[in-house]
Order: C-alpha cells, then sequence, then structure tokens
C-alpha cells in the first residue's frame, strides 16, 4: 500500500522551476527559436510575403531546392560508442585562414529589403561567431561598409561577371583594396532563373505596390517603418536600380562568360579565388587541375536551373575524383547543423548557407543572425559528440550513409553524359 501524505512546500519548489519572464519581445521570438525551421515561421510572419518569398523561394516548381533539403534529411549516421567526445572542437582552416565553426554565410541579394540591417547584420554576426560572411555582388551595402562592419574578422566577395566586364573589374580593385581575402567566381547565373513567387508578387528594387502587397504589409508595420526609416536601399556597389528581379540580373549577368573571363579575374585578384554554381564531376576537375583555389559545388539554392544536381549527392563522387586535399565547399538546402556534419563526413572542406542566414535576419535582426549561427553551433557540437567525434579532421565517410530516393534509370544513355 502507497503512503500518501500533504505535499510539503520546500519539497515542491526543488522540483519545480518557475520561468522568469523574457518581457523583450525581440529576445522572447528568438529564444523560443530551437530550430532554423523556427527562425523561418517567425521570418513568414514578421516579413511581407514578396520579401519573404524571394528568400524562401526558388525557381520553377522549386524541385532543386526541395530535392537538396531532402538528401540531407535522407542519411544515416553511424555513431561510434564508448569513444568519448567530451571536448569538442569545431574549428578548422579554410582557404588560408581559421573559421571557428565548418560553415559562412553564403553571399545574398537585395537584404536590406528583407530586414532593413541587412549584411551588417550579416557580417557583424559572422565576425562575432568568427566565421566568413560573403557580400554579393547585388548586396545592399558596399564592400567598404561590410568591411567597416567586420573590420577584424574575413570577409568575402562574390562576384558576377556583367556583361560591362569594366564594372566588374572595378568591384574585385574594391573588394581586394578593402581586404576581402576570398573571392567567389559565380558561374551558374548566365541569365536569370524562373522565379515564379517573385514574378506572381511583382518583386522588385523599389517594390511595385498594389492592393494585395498593402494589403499583406498592413499586419507588419514594423517592416514599413524600418523600410521608411532608413537609407534608401539599393544595389550599394552598382549605379543603377530599377524593373524586376529578372531584369535586373539579366542586365547584368553575361551569357558568353568562358575560362577566358576566369583567367582575366585569377590574374587580377590577389587572394584566393573559389568557384561557385560546380554541379557535374568534369568542371570540377577541370577547374581544380586549372589551380584555382576551391570549388563551390552549388545549384544557387535551387534559384536557377530547376532539376539541377543536388550537391549533396554530387559531392562524394566530386571528392573521389579530386582527392581529399583539394577544397571543396558545399551549399544549397543545409537547414541543420547535422547536415554540416554529414557534408564535412564526406569531404567538403566547408560549408555556406543563405537562407538560414536570412530567416534569422528576418526574424530578429542581428539578434536573429546571432541565434541562427548559435542553433547551428549548438547542432554542429551535439552531433559530433553522439558520433563520438572530437573534432572535424575525425569524420569520415564511414560515419555517414546517403539513403537516395533519386537514383538514375539503369542502363538509359541519357543518364551517362559525355563531358568534353
Amino acid at each position: 500500500m502507497v503512503q500518501r501524505q500533504l505535499p510539503r512546500p520546500s519539497e515542491l519548489f526543488e522540483l519545480m522551476q518557475f520561468k522568469k519572464p523574457q518581457l523583450n519581445g525581440k529576445k522572447r521570438r528568438l529564444e523560443s527559436a530551437l530550430t532554423v525551421h523556427d527562425l523561418r515561421d517567425i521570418a513568414k510572419r514578421r516579413t511581407p510575403a514578396a520579401a519573404f518569398d524571394y528568400t524562401d523561394g526558388a525557381a520553377d516548381a522549386e524541385l532543386s531546392m526541395n530535392r537538396a533539403r531532402q538528401a540531407f534529411e535522407d542519411i544515416e549516421f553511424h555513431p561510434d560508442i564508448l569513444k568519448p567526445a567530451e571536448h569538442v572542437d569545431t574549428s578548422l582552416e579554410i582557404l588560408g585562414d581559421r573559421s571557428a565553426l565548418p560553415f559562412g554565410i553564403a553571399p545574398t541579394g537585395f537584404t536590406r529589403l528583407m530586414q532593413t540591417e541587412g549584411e551588417v547584420a550579416g557580417a557583424g554576426a559572422a565576425g562575432a561567431a568568427g566565421i566568413p560572411f560573403t557580400l554579393s555582388t547585388l548586396g545592399t551595402t558596399s564592400i567598404e561598409d561590410v568591411k567597416a562592419a567586420n573590420p577584424h574578422s574575413r570577409n568575402w566577395f562574390q562576384l558576377y561577371v556583367m556583361r560591362d566586364r569594366e564594372i566588374s573589374y572595378g568591384l574585385v580593385e574594391r573588394a581586394a583594396a578593402a581586404g576581402f581575402d576570398t573571392l567567389m567566381f559565380t558561374v551558374d547565373t548566365p541569365i536569370a532563373g524562373a522565379r515564379l513567387r517573385d514574378t506572381r508578387n511583382g518583386f522588385s528594387i523599389p517594390p511595385q505596390l498594389s492592393l494585395k502587397t498593402v494589403a499583406n504589409a498592413i499586419p507588419r508595420p514594423w517592416w514599413w517603418y524600418d523600410f521608411l526609416t532608413t537609407p534608401k536601399l539599393e544595389f550599394a556597389s552598382l549605379s543603377s536600380t530599377g524593373g524586376t528581379v529578372g531584369d535586373l540580373l539579366n542586365a547584368a549577368m553575361d551569357p558568353t562568360i568562358s575560362y577566358e573571363d576566369l583567367k582575366v579575374i585569377r590574374e587580377m585578384w590577389p587572394g584566393k579565388l573559389v568557384i561557385k554554381g560546380v554541379q557535374n564531376v568534369p568542371d570540377a576537375v577541370k577547374l581544380i587541375e586549372a589551380g584555382v583555389d576551391g570549388i563551390i559545388l552549388s545549384n544557387h539554392g535551387g534559384r536557377q536551373l530547376d532539376r539541377a544536381p543536388v550537391p549533396f549527392h554530387l559531392l562524394p563522387q566530386v571528392v573521389r575524383e579530386v582527392g581529399r586535399d583539394a577544397t571543396v565547399i558545399v551549399d544549397t538546402g543545409i537547414m541543420n547543423g547535422a547536415d554540416i556534419v554529414a557534408a564535412v563526413a564526406l569531404g567538403a572542406k566547408f560549408t555556406l548557407v543563405g537562407r538560414a542566414y536570412l530567416y534569422g535576419l528576418m526574424a530578429g535582426g542581428r539578434e536573429g543572425v546571432d541565434r541562427m549561427i548559435e542553433i547551428l553551433s549548438g547542432e554542429i557540437r551535439r552531433t559530433m559528440t553522439l558520433l563520438g567525434v572530437a573534432s572535424l579532421d575525425e569524420l569520415e565517410p564511414r560515419h555517414v550513409t546517403q539513403l537516395r530516393r533519386l537514383t538514375p534509370v539503369a542502363g538509359d544513355p541519357a543518364n551517362f553524359p559525355q563531358f568534353s
């Protein structure tokens, strides 16, 4: 028979701790976010549809983006038991210098339209965390202002080679003068992809207002207050704006870019040079043999060619061909620190996060980006500890199995393209 008694208040207080209420609304929002998906939910509530969809959307049916995310979910980890990993080291050397974590912030355009702090928030958060920040050619903060926001940490610059080559060359010179250490030459955007959400929303800079746009923004007065009371939104590194996103990209990009352009940029740029947008093994091999400092397996977040290869699926093949010593970086689809651990295990030297960064920015400005980095960092450390891995160098392909949903049709010659 269980003996019953009246509860003693002193014992109750030992078992129950009341959480101190958080009166700061922003801090309360961000503390409630336990995953990047939570930050996305907050961002969607706080940001007008046109700006949110520019971040959240992709090209055409958005198959490339969704497949890339699914690929990271379709993995199986293989932990080692009785192998202590009490003190986990997440730092590494990438492109000639240290990073405190195996990921950096990817280049994003139109950033201050998402949230007014824009690249200043991203660069500041990256600097505080000891990871690289990448400024886009289509960024809304200038090269010099990003350097001022992140003066003592690593800044990278993403370059589009435009129809007017002199504009691109000028950006290269400015980035070098400002002390940016790595140039990210992007090669997967000869023209703009069909980003249907943007077309439906009339997304442009400046925004094209409609009754639908205004109605959607009414419940979000804080966004309009920030937009109307801060400096004019423009491409800070370019001299002209106007038109839809596709119009701007088509005016800026050039489908004739070639290895000759790569040669010119290599001669101009004094720092590390990486090529972003590599999507097959032969191109990866050719670029590494050409002596670039690194390649980024990327389908532009699914925002260009829909049904493009999934970078995470491509990673093991590329590493087998170019060797584990080559600097192979991966982006597209990363939403969890475990995704990053899996990529490193399969041979990636580094990863980049774009949407995750912008979800944090839209959720809470600089503090939101800090929270995104904190979430991913915690997930990385926890995953490594559970795997029995104390450093990134200990991660190996044996720790991960890719469970493929998409496999080529056996015997179909179309699945074995010939590359010259």
